[in-house]
């Protein structure tokens, strides 16, 4: 019985399941994210590239920097269980959640100052109105 052909994707099935742009592909394969199979002209992606892909886009919807994204990716490609490498993701996560609690601290303050003014605001516009 023949084997089963690994699943590939191509550019432009990768940029419509992670909805990001071919140029935001081609960018992080620039970088070395990515290491797509040449066919031709044709890039051809396997599954670890598509699973390296979605790391990346995960990462930087947490906000870790490409350097931070690359070091944790690189845990991926190391033997599992590295110590040091899976302390070095708990720290980035638990500096990535500091600096978004503390945003969302600034942002709570913020919202509680707009609706001050604003409630000033209505209290004056309906007392020049009643003049």
């Amino acid at each position: 019985m023949p084997e089963a052909a690994a699943p590939t994707w191509t550019i432009t099935q990768l940029a419509e399941e992670y909805d990001v742009t071919l140029r935001t592909i081609r960018f992080y394969e620039d970088k070395g994210f990515l290491a797509p199979e040449r066919r031709g002209s044709q890039r051809v992606f396997h599954a670890r590239d598509r699973v390296r892909l979605g790391l990346v886009l995960r990462g930087r919807r947490l906000g870790f920097s490409l350097r931070e994204i690359e070091t944790i990716i690189g845990m991926y490609d190391a033997e599992p269980g590295e110590q040091g490498q899976l302390r070095y993701l708990l720290e980035q996560i638990g500096s990535r959640r500091r600096e978004l609690e503390e945003r969302r601290r600034d942002i709570d303050t913020t919202l509680a100052e707009l609706a001050e003014v604003e409630g000033r605001c209505r209290e004056d516009l309906e007392r020049l109105g009643a003049e």
